[in-house]
């Protein structure tokens, strides 16, 4: 497999902070919305668009070159993730990859999809959509991001698709997502999965949870750039799956008189997109594995337990033993709080929609101790 990360080795979080640019101008605490890539990642991207536009252009030519790099980042996504290669189809973001399993479902009048309360917009917009054609929406509603187990089990009684998060995006909490899915499966539902939070953060071999389907994007905690996702499709129930959108890559002989689907998840892949994003995916995971899941997984539980230890209980919405980077607090004006933050503290953070008066902080490997006490100190000064 060609890598397309240089071969000066990062190893420590020292090391990947030193080649992220943005940090000599801010502490940037909001991967969780979007993370900046290191130097090389983007490195890695530029040289995947001139090899493809400038090396491949006589030989191979732009689309078996293509195709090629689509294929080694394919088995590159699968190792990282523990999946085999046909499961893993290359999307251009997590809310394409929701919006492909929607689309290839058979929906009917009265099919009902389960959702619950804390879903990101990109698990909430398709079903809203397929609320037009008859379906029914059932949303479980959740306390403090855990999730309602009994109203669940009702809800997904006779449900056809169950969307959920792995981890919430506002509070930073697990779902028990192998039991979740295990109950909907019961219930006979596919359960497709927003996972956009934990690769990158954690390790993760996405076959544990013996979901159907799997959605996640490079962009945030995988640091790589925009417009790379993958969608993991459990290879025993691919074949259930018709994309509702088609195209040369869909297909096993796009030239042939009647098409046949390709038989893995590479069949929700439609046509022509950048290889520059997925060049930079495949570095972002050599990066990954240089320093080590382990190692970053570690130095955000000290940077995330650094930053609950110094917020009062009462403004405190994520666990006081915090289970991710991503840590929320309550303020009393939000979007004021950010743009304080931002203009005489030099921090970056975001607020929410919800709950209520939120402002959330996402905590990664290239963040220090430093980055924390700065977001404590222009918390208390700017009074909560």
């Amino acid at each position: 497999m060609h890598s397309y990360l240089n071969d000066d080795t990062m190893t420590t979080p020292a090391d990947v902070r030193a080649t992220v640019p943005v940090f000599e101008d801010v502490r940037y605490l909001n991967t969780g919305a979007s993370g900046p890539s290191p130097r090389k990642v983007v490195e890695a991207a530029q040289r995947g668009i001139e090899a493809h536009e400038w090396g491949a252009a006589s030989d191979p030519g732009p689309y078996p070159h293509a195709f090629d790099l689509y294929e080694d980042v394919r088995a590159h996504v699968a190792d990282f993730l523990g999946a085999d290669t046909e499961e893993i189809a290359l999307t251009q973001s997590t809310s394409d990859g929701i919006a492909r399993i929607a689309g290839g479902i058979d929906w009917e009048p009265g099919d009902a999809i389960v959702r619950t309360d804390l879903e990101h917009p990109a698990g909430v917009l398709p079903w809203q959509r397929l609320e037009r054609r008859g379906c029914e929406v059932r949303v479980v509603p959740t306390t403090d991001g855990r999730i309602d187990r009994e109203a669940y089990r009702d809800a997904v009684a006779d449900a056809k698709l169950v969307c959920l998060s792995a981890l919430t995006w506002n509070y930073g909490t697990y779902l028990p997502v192998s039991e979740l899915v295990a109950e909907a499966h019961d219930a006979g539902a596919y359960v497709l999965v927003d996972a956009v939070q934990i690769p990158g953060q954690t390790p993760l071999d996405v076959t544990e949870w013996g979901a159907d389907a799997v959605a996640m994007a490079s962009h945030k905690w995988m640091l790589g750039v925009w417009g790379a996702g993958f969608l993991y499709v459990d290879g025993d129930v691919v074949g259930e799956f018709e994309p509702g959108g088609i195209g040369y890559r869909s297909v096993a002989d796009p030239e042939a008189d009647a098409y046949e689907l390709k038989p893995g998840a590479a069949r929700f892949e439609v046509g022509t997109t950048s290889p520059a994003p997925y060049a930079a995916l495949s570095a972002s995971i050599d990066l990954l594995d240089d320093v080590g899941l382990d190692t970053i997984d570690a130095h955000i539980e000290d940077l995330a337990e650094r930053f609950v230890d110094g917020v009062p209980a009462d403004r405190l919405y994520t666990p006081a033993d915090p289970e991710s980077g991503l840590v929320t607090v309550r303020v009393d004006d939000p979007q004021s709080t950010v743009d304080r933050l931002r203009e005489e503290y030099g921090v970056v953070v975001r607020s929410l929609p919800d709950p209520p008066g939120a402002v959330r902080a996402s905590l990664h490997v290239y963040n220090t101790p430093e980055d924390v006490d700065r977001l404590l100190a222009g918390l208390r000064e700017t009074g909560w």
